[in-house]
């Protein structure tokens, strides 16, 4: 098979792929509908008061930050889900015996995440083009923290699904984790608001950099150095893919 099992790689991301297209309707309209949701409120309760953000209109700083949050929220759920699932159902013995490396099944389980996360992106950024002008100031940087920001949630839910034994724990990582961190990253406002203590918090948070390099692509403006970003987003990256590896190249909780 040479150095990788090509044949046996696709087939594991065609998988993860048909996972979340066969029922579109969960994965991919309604997370759109939801951050539509969002924006409607933040529009209707504080549009009015806060008419512009760092001088851009307060609409279209809100717009990137959401399109982020609903990609990584779904990148995550791709892969812990798939993983637990195939746990609990006991059909994870079927991908381990199949001649893959732990490198290859990393990344076959990660695949998914990422092209669910960006079908969500492109689906949520599409719909809220209809109400929000939409301006592309650095196509590279925003590309780049889409698929960085995916990897980093696909490799934490991969991380997560296979530490949890059960949906109660994975449900306590998205509340108590994933959340959170989503939630206090300068998604809905500009960390530049925040007292001085929060800031420095803040620049301790790596979904900090994924929300605030990939709102750089559309307005050009942003509360951190982008490159400091891109280098945090490549960092925290490399470190899950080797947990990720050694979690499955030594069976943690995936083989009796």
């Amino acid at each position: 098979m040479g150095a990788v099992n090509w044949v046996g790689l696709a087939t594991l991301c065609g998988r993860e792929v048909r996972r979340f297209t066969k029922v579109f309707i969960q994965t991919l309209l309604a997370p759109m509908v939801t951050t539509l949701l969002f924006l409607a409120i933040f529009a209707l309760a504080l549009g009015r008061l806060s008419q512009t953000v760092g001088g851009v209109p307060f609409m279209e700083f809100l717009a990137p930050g959401l399109i982020m949050m609903a990609i990584v929220q779904n990148a995550f759920a791709n892969t812990s889900s798939s993983i637990i699932g195939s746990k609990m159902q006991g059909n994870i013995v079927d991908t381990l015996m199949a001649p893959l490396t732990a490198h290859e099944l990393t990344l076959g389980y990660a695949f998914g995440g990422i092209a669910r996360g960006i079908a969500v992106g492109v689906t949520v950024g599409l719909a809220m083009s209809v109400f929000v002008p939409m301006h592309i100031h650095h196509l590279g940087f925003i590309l780049f923290h889409a698929v960085a920001a995916s990897l980093m949630l696909a490799l934490m839910g991969l991380m997560g699904g296979i530490w949890a034994d059960k949906f109660d724990q994975m449900s306590a990582i998205t509340n108590f984790v994933v959340t959170p961190l989503s939630f206090l990253s300068g998604t809905f406002y500009s960390i530049q608001r925040l007292p001085e203590t929060f800031q420095a918090l803040a620049h301790f948070n790596p979904f900090f950099y994924m929300i605030d390099g990939f709102r750089y692509g559309f307005i050009g403006s942003s509360d951190a150095d982008p490159l400091t970003g891109v280098l945090v987003l490549t960092a925290v990256d490399a470190v899950l893919w080797v947990c990720c590896y050694r979690m499955i190249a030594s069976g943690y909780k995936l083989k009796p």
